[in-house]
């Protein structure tokens, strides 16, 4: 490995000499390594060596694509603000194809913490900020010159579609088991949708969306708990901007896991809602029109069926998609996911409410 890390660099131009390289252990997806080089003054940096999965990224060369635009695109607008910054190399490009045809791409390491949950409204207010921020710094972007790498990712009509569809199918004889849940989306299934159908014919703009908005993708300052820089953008796309907004309140508002059995201990906890919103807004507002700000809480709605009909979907079609670590896994997920919707709905006025006082 040692020899390829080095080769790697080579072609990335890295200046000094490799003196340690580290595997790094969180994420399921990709092979990453913390590698750091020794330069002639003695000084030391580190960086990202990332092997891309393309068996998950099937477009690789297009996600690359997309990241140059958007990081190069932020640091022509914003040139005194942190940014990603991915190597290139002679070519010019920004990922590298080895001899055993692997897809490598590097970046300078940012020394960091992040969280993956938090109860600390100050820091799901820093979160909101940051992912609003982003949002912000490319309001100016055309959106559509970006590859939609991932098809209809998050179009929600096409996803519940794509669910009744396989409920009629039921090619494993587990739909008679799930009724209530078929039932209750089935119910919702139009609302759920309409965005997705108005975005569709042009109701809203075309934005470039992070489409994976979770709290421990942000990197933050160990000391003082401030935002450094948005990580991730593989799932950089033309979208929706209340959806980003949505995602993110999905899964830090939740007042349990994503996979919470014991659905009494499943809620939409407002204040975190508030503090996102208030970090978010505080950034973006300005950019966003009122049709998009009027729909925020929608699409928290939304956002939330459409995973649990993934998850349902998952389920119904034999668990092929998502990882399960037991039979009824994938519905515990959609039953934890439907419960969050549902109060969600209840809290419609409430949440709105929120919006509507954080944009005064």
């Amino acid at each position: 490995m040692q020899e390829t890390i080095q080769k790697i660099g080579k072609a990335f131009r890295l200046p000094g000499e490799m003196s340690a390289y580290t595997t790094i252990t969180n994420g399921n997806i990709n092979t990453t390594y913390r590698v750091t080089y020794r330069n002639e003054d003695g000084s030391e940096k580190s960086y990202i060596f990332q092997r891309i999965n393309t068996v998950v990224f099937h477009n690789p060369i297009q996600i690359m694509q997309n990241i140059d635009l958007v990081t190069t695109h932020i640091r022509s607008k914003c040139p005194n603000e942190r940014t990603l910054h991915f190597h290139h190399t002679s070519e010019g490009k920004n990922y590298l194809f080895t001899d055993d045809d692997a897809f490598w791409r590097v970046m300078n390491w940012v020394d960091s913490i992040t969280f993956d949950t938090c109860t600390d409204l100050a820091v799901i207010e820093a979160t909101g900020a940051a992912f609003g921020k982003f949002q912000n710094q490319l309001s100016d972007f055309d959106g559509s010159k970006l590859f939609e790498t991932i098809p209809d990712f998050h179009n929600t009509k096409k996803r519940l579609d794509t669910l009744f569809a396989h409920v009629a199918e039921d090619p494993c004889q587990r739909v008679a088991d799930v009724k209530a849940e078929i039932d209750y989306l089935a119910s919702v299934r139009e609302l759920a949708g309409s965005l997705s159908v108005r975005y569709a014919e042009g109701a809203f703009p075309v934005r470039v969306t992070h489409n994976d908005t979770k709290s421990n993708n942000v990197l933050f300052d160990k000391e003082t708990k401030m935002p450094i820089v948005v990580i991730d953008l593989d799932t950089v796309m033309p979208g929706m901007a209340m959806y980003d907004f949505g995602d993110a309140v999905r899964f830090i508002a939740n007042t349990a896991a994503e996979d919470e059995a014991d659905l009494s201990l499943v809620s939409f906890d407002t204040e975190k809602f508030a503090a996102f919103c208030k970090g978010f807004l505080g950034e973006v507002g300005r950019s966003l029109t009122q049709a998009e700000i009027d729909s925020l809480v929608l699409a928290s709605f939304s956002i939330t069926i459409e995973l649990a009909s993934r998850f349902l979907d998952d389920y119904i079609t034999g668990d092929k998609y998502f990882k399960v670590l037991y039979p009824e896994h994938n519905l515990v997920r959609t039953r934890c996911q439907l419960t969050l919707a549902k109060d969600i709905a209840a809290k419609q006025a409430q949440l709105e409410e929120i919006v509507k006082q954080t944009t005064k």
